[in-house]
């Protein structure tokens, strides 16, 4: 549906310069590996000034590398299933 369509637009708009709000949360997740983790197991960040959506710092994976986690405070659900659907969205 349209309306679903708009909840994984505005989620993934969460993936970029994602560091300030994951410094402050205690979990996110990754929809690419679907896996769930506490913020601070992150080690990588890809910060460019003249990129602006990378200009706060874009949190990679720890478990896979790849740009796309998903803070808690965003507000969308950390539940595989919400994952799944985001990974099917952006990477299938």
């Amino acid at each position: 549906s349209m309306k679903d369509e708009d909840i994984l637009l505005k989620a993934h708009h969460f993936s970029s310069g994602n560091k300030p709000a994951l410094e402050k949360d205690e979990l996110c997740g990754c929809f690419y590996c679907l896996k769930v983790f506490a913020p601070k197991e992150i080690t990588e960040y890809l910060q460019y000034d003249h990129i602006p959506i990378d200009k706060e710092g874009t949190a990679l994976c720890p478990y896979c590398g790849i740009d796309s986690i998903l803070p808690q405070s965003a507000g969308f659900p950390l539940t595989e299933e919400f994952l799944k659907r985001m990974h099917k969205k952006w990477f299938d």
